[in-house]
């Protein structure tokens, strides 16, 4: 997995995630939703309206006490933290 930032400010993150479809990206985007400060997430996968983009680009928002990478690495971990529990339940089945 690539990342390539496109903008960034305190409260907004655009970023770039190669090689990624909409089965991580709907699972992200559902554990950034999750994240206390964050306004909104959401990502665009659309190459015919994005100029000929194939790769998804996620756009977080948060409020001004979140930095909005803050949130990224929160929502990522809530992702792993998920995909762990869902393991173990699983192999204890």
């Amino acid at each position: 997995m690539e990342l390539r930032v496109i903008e960034k400010t305190d409260t907004e993150l655009s970023i770039e995630i190669s090689g990624e479809d909409h089965t991580f990206m709907n699972v992200l985007k559902g554990a950034l939703l999750e994240t206390d400060g964050v306004d909104a997430a959401t990502y665009d996968v659309n190459p015919e309206q994005s100029g000929g983009q194939t790769e998804p680009i996620l756009t977080i928002k948060t409020d001004e006490d979140v930095d909005a990478l803050d949130a990224l690495e929160d929502g990522a971990q809530r992702v792993m933290d998920k995909a762990n529990n869902f393991r173990d339940a699983f192999q204890a089945a």
